[in-house]
């Protein structure tokens, strides 16, 4: 029974949970339009032992503003739905980061041409995208920075007869871009 509880209190102490404040951007390719993101949270926990991370994303609603075909004004609010844990390496040499995050886009309103179209509560991407992000230079995860990378916006679904295949004209595909920057880690618990 000593051993066990020997065994359980050095496991735990190899694991290290911390949060960072994060803002960032996106940016959509296909529409080349730039979205802000943050202020938000990330919570992370490293394996201190096996350098492995699992961590959560939380990031209020952003707005991207483009023109449809160069000429119609095109307004979206987007939720960013983490689907599972974000998981990943960190390098325990380094300190370089590698994760990988399987996220929803939810469209919570859009307008076009200053018109608000219904959209309702479901239209999101049919599936989540899968954003892997690298560490930058000068990141470190005590002091925080930069981590990017690229991702593909998969198609929409949900978000009525005729608004469906217009944002699949327009928004999904490849080559969208993430940056964020993370602040100074603070210990939890």
């Amino acid at each position: 029974m000593i051993a066990l509880a020997s065994t359980t209190a050095a496991a735990a102490s190899t694991k290290l949970t911390v949060k960072y404040r994060v803002t960032g951007s996106t940016l959509l390719k296909a529409p080349n339009a730039t979205a802000s993101l943050g202020p938000g949270t990330l919570k992370s926990t490293v394996n201190l032992s096996t350098g492995t991370v699992t961590a959560s994303l939380t990031l209020p609603p952003a707005t991207v503003s483009f023109k449809e075909l160069g000429l119609i004004p095109v307004s979206a609010t987007t939720e960013f739905v983490q689907d599972g844990a974000t998981t990943g390496k960190v390098n325990l040499s380094t300190g370089a980061v590698t994760t990988t995050s399987r996220i929803t886009l939810k469209i919570t309103s859009l307008s076009i041409a200053g018109l608000p179209v219904p959209v309702g509560n479901s239209c999101e991407s049919a599936t989540p995208a899968v954003v892997t992000v690298t560490s930058q230079s000068g990141f470190s995860i005590v002091n925080g920075g930069t981590l990017a990378g690229t991702y593909t916006i998969p198609p929409f679904a949900n978000c009525g007869l005729l608004i469906t295949p217009v944002l699949n004209l327009t928004v999904p595909g490849p080559g969208n871009t993430i940056s964020l920057k993370l602040g100074k880690a603070q210990r939890v618990g």
